[in-house]
């Protein structure tokens, strides 16, 4: 059935304009941007077989290449570059909100970015986020790729990419692409080595996250290991 012959207070668009997009599911959401679907199926439905394509998860779909999404029943190139488009407007947007105030104020900002960004990433990546003496940012940067170890990640190469961006302070991230945000002991030994070498140029390390899907960020600043 289509979408347009349902009741109008389950359509996906009607139920937005009355409740807000925060009362759809993904695939609602997903569903009013695709706008139609195809034969046999509403555009909920087509909806639903994308996110399936992806386990479920918003976070990898968001992840994937225009390329990729082209490639999917339903999309098309056109719809695949729409879909990417409004993804990186969105980081752009949560980018924008952390660089203009305190990011010590807007730990949910920093979080929801780090998800969109690294959340779904097939591979551990170590990133910085570079801010200036107010705590706002200067610039976010993927230094490692790789599994991370006191060996694969050289404290002399982050300080010399902080002293470039003239930073005051920093904080970290890196994911596990396992799903578990659990940090390992390899983790809490690193965040202290770093921590360590750049106290030695008067840069404060702030906080260490680790991403894993689309869970919360796991906090070394909350739990204390910073």
């Amino acid at each position: 059935m289509a979408i347009s012959d349902w009741p109008a207070g389950e359509r996906p668009r009607e139920r937005l304009l009355a409740h807000g997009a925060e009362a759809l599911s993904d695939a609602e959401l997903l569903a009013i941007f695709l706008r139609v679907g195809v034969r046999g199926k509403s555009a909920v439905d087509l909806a639903r077989d994308l996110l399936g394509h992806f386990d479920g998860s918003l976070g990898r779909l968001a992840q994937a290449s225009p390329r990729a999404l082209a490639k999917l029943p339903g999309l098309g190139p056109a719809k695949a570059s729409q879909l990417a488009a409004t993804l990186e407007l969105a980081r752009r947007a949560l980018s924008e909100e952390m660089k203009s105030g305190d990011l010590l104020a807007s730990p949910a900002a920093v979080r929801d970015w780090l998800r969109l960004k690294m959340g779904s990433l097939p591979h551990e990546a170590f990133a910085a986020l570079w801010l200036d003496a107010r705590n706002r940012l200067i610039a976010h940067e993927e230094l490692f790729r790789g599994t991370l170890t006191q060996t694969s990640v050289y404290p002399r190469e982050v300080v010399k990419r902080a002293l470039a961006h003239n930073a005051a302070a920093v904080i970290f991230a890196h994911n596990h692409p396992s799903g578990l945000a659990d940090p390992s002991a390899a983790d809490e030994l690193l965040t202290k080595t770093l921590k360590e070498a750049l106290a030695l140029v008067d840069i404060r390390l702030l906080d260490h996250f680790i991403v894993a899907g689309q869970a919360q960020p796991f906090s070394f600043a909350e739990r204390g290991l910073v």
